[in-house]
């Protein structure tokens, strides 16, 4: 199960409704770090997607919920559980780290 893109449109739908956990990658286009881990975070979604849903909210093109978030670096990931946030990790990190992370606050 690739990563979905979600906007601040469906974010409510697609993060805080969901009834599995959801970690949502906050990334821009223009940011290289964010870039770098990708491609771990589409091969995670695929090792885990029957624990966890991984998307993807480009910063650049919603500003709304970033903005409530407080969103102030990138790449960000914050691990949604019923509806709320319950664990982040600010920066880029190789793809066994970042598997490690999600797997330890799952």
């Amino acid at each position: 199960m690739a990563t979905k893109a979600v906007t601040d449109a469906s974010f409510a739908t697609d993060v805080l409704g969901s009834d599995k956990p959801v970690l949502v990658d906050f990334w821009a286009d223009w940011c290289g770090p964010c870039k770098m881990i990708g491609p771990a975070l589409e091969e995670i979604s695929d090792e885990l997607a029957d624990q966890v849903s991984i998307v993807k909210m480009d910063i650049m093109e919603n500003t709304t919920v970033p903005g409530e978030i407080g969103v102030q670096s990138i790449p960000l990931l914050i691990l949604f559980k019923d509806g709320k946030a319950v664990a982040q990790k600010l920066g880029a990190a190789p793809k066994s780290q970042l598997k490690g992370w999600l797997e330890s606050v799952l």
